[in-house]
């Protein structure tokens, strides 16, 4: 992309000048809100069966405009970028309430950028990523014979967004995404069984290209395909279990993560709600949301608020201290926002989200944690799972697990489902492993129907009992 990014904003009449004069206009009289200027293109590639099956490419532009006025938030959006189209969308503010408090102060400012602003996708050629996907499927069949089926897809987008406030506040964000998975079948007999693995994150397509990289997803999605063939049927009942590290902390995400939210908590809907101070996990566990890595999936430089992001401590040695902010709920709860304001796109109104969510490492040797085990399970790798934010209850499904037996890794087992609750699984940590990581770049969080890049991670974790549901 050649140019000033910022140009794909204003292609349609409207210049950044007229962008603030209608943000003052229409927003003045409000205790907050903006005007999110976005312009989008993302493109997948699904390869499956030896053949390239889909190729999307879409391009979209738009804005949304919000205003809020106490609790009461009036949002209107439209795809196409002009000054008449913002004042129609202005037409929905009308219905706030006019009396209004102080207007909220702009967030601040900051020049540090979390990845590079290139384009992902106009840097490869078509052609190149068709071969990528080719290579990927003709090394994995080639890997063992057992192998009767590859799926690969790739993924890309490329955001310029723009945040303009009535304060004469503007702020702009170029945001890469990119993303590889693998996806293979063995078969052995009558019997199939499926293993993947992803990877991305905030960069362009470069890493994705490097065969070492490409390899070794095919390596850990084989391998956990031929071990789920080897599986037997998962224990019931409620017995220790043993996290992985890295992506095992989705299950944090979801249990922990969601009912820390700031909307949850000031509606006192979730389990957390007026909780800060108190001990909510067993000594030890620290929960971190961290939006300012380099490079990572759940990174933004600054949030779709314009506020930087940050380290925010959630649960610090056990102790609540702290929720996920937009800028609305960190208002009505007296708090300063976190940076977790965000939305899907231009169309959807921002809310309190997570970005990169995990707990930080321990001193345990993760090998030595399995070995306290007399009997129970080792959850390495989680497939989708859920939660109720107001008693924490959560549902999780294992694609890869191991029976522990006398303190050693016994059988793969298949079928295996974690139960639990959020605020209760924490006081069960009774080890933490020294092997923090963050998960590879693929995770996707769903809240309120928006759907947003999100990253996790923790260490290996023994928890001491929570209910596995199986099939033994």
């Amino acid at each position: 992309m050649s140019g000033n990014p910022r140009d794909l904003l204003y292609r349609s009449g409207l210049d950044p000048d007229d962008a603030q004069k209608l943000a003052a206009r229409h927003l003045a009289a409000h205790d907050d809100g903006e005007l999110y200027l976005q312009y989008r293109v993302s493109e997948a590639f699904g390869f499956d069966d030896g053949r390239l099956k889909t190729a999307d490419y879409h391009v979209e532009s738009g804005f949304g405009l919000r205003g809020v006025t106490g609790e009461t938030t009036a949002f209107a959006h439209a795809n196409e970028i002009s000054a008449a189209a913002i004042d129609r969308a202005a037409q929905t503010l009308k219905l706030l309430d006019p009396s209004r408090a102080t207007a909220s102060l702009p967030p601040p400012r900051t020049n540090r950028a979390m990845y590079d602003a290139a384009d992902p996708l106009s840097a490869i050629p078509f052609a190149r990523k068709v071969e990528l996907c080719q290579a990927i499927d003709a090394a994995a069949r080639a890997r063992d014979p057992r192998v009767a089926q590859v799926s690969v897809s790739i993924s890309g987008s490329w955001s310029v967004v723009e945040i303009v406030r009535a304060d004469g506040f503007v702020a702009t964000d170029i945001r890469p995404l990119v993303r590889l998975n693998v996806s293979i079948v063995a078969k052995s007999g009558d019997r199939r069984e499926t293993g993947s693995h992803g990877l991305g994150g905030r960069h362009l397509y470069d890493r994705l290209f490097e065969p070492a990289i490409w390899n070794r997803a095919i390596d850990v999605a084989l391998a956990q395909a031929l071990v789920n063939l080897e599986s037997v049927a998962a224990p019931a009942g409620e017995m220790p279990v043993v996290l992985g590290s890295g992506w095992c902390g989705v299950l944090l995400h979801e249990a922990v993560g969601h009912g820390l939210e700031g909307d949850f908590n000031r509606k006192g809907t979730s389990a957390f709600s007026g909780r800060i101070g108190e001990r909510v996990a067993a000594p030890g566990v620290t929960v971190i949301d961290e939006g300012a890595i380099e490079d990572r999936r759940g990174s933004l430089s600054i949030d779709d608020e314009g506020t930087p992001t940050g380290r925010t401590v959630l649960i610090e040695d056990g102790i609540l201290r702290g929720y996920l902010q937009d800028r609305l709920n960190a208002r009505l709860m007296r708090m300063e926002p976190t940076g977790n304001g965000r939305r899907e796109s231009f169309a959807h109104a921002p809310m309190p989200r997570m970005t990169n969510t995990f707990m930080v490492g321990g001193s345990d040797d993760p090998a030595e944690l399995i070995t306290r085990v007399p009997n129970g399970i080792y959850a390495k790798s989680f497939g989708g799972g859920q939660v109720d934010i107001t008693s924490g209850k959560f549902v999780f499904s294992c694609t890869e697990a191991y029976k522990i037996e006398g303190g050693k890794l016994g059988a793969p087992i298949k079928g295996a489902t974690l139960i639990g609750d959020g605020p209760s699984v924490l006081t069960r940590v009774k080890g933490i492993g020294n092997d923090m990581a963050l998960d590879e770049g693929v995770g996707i969080c769903g809240k309120a129907g928006q759907s947003i890049p999100a990253g996790v991670g923790q260490p290996t974790l023994l928890i001491d009992g929570l209910t596995v549901g199986g099939t033994a």
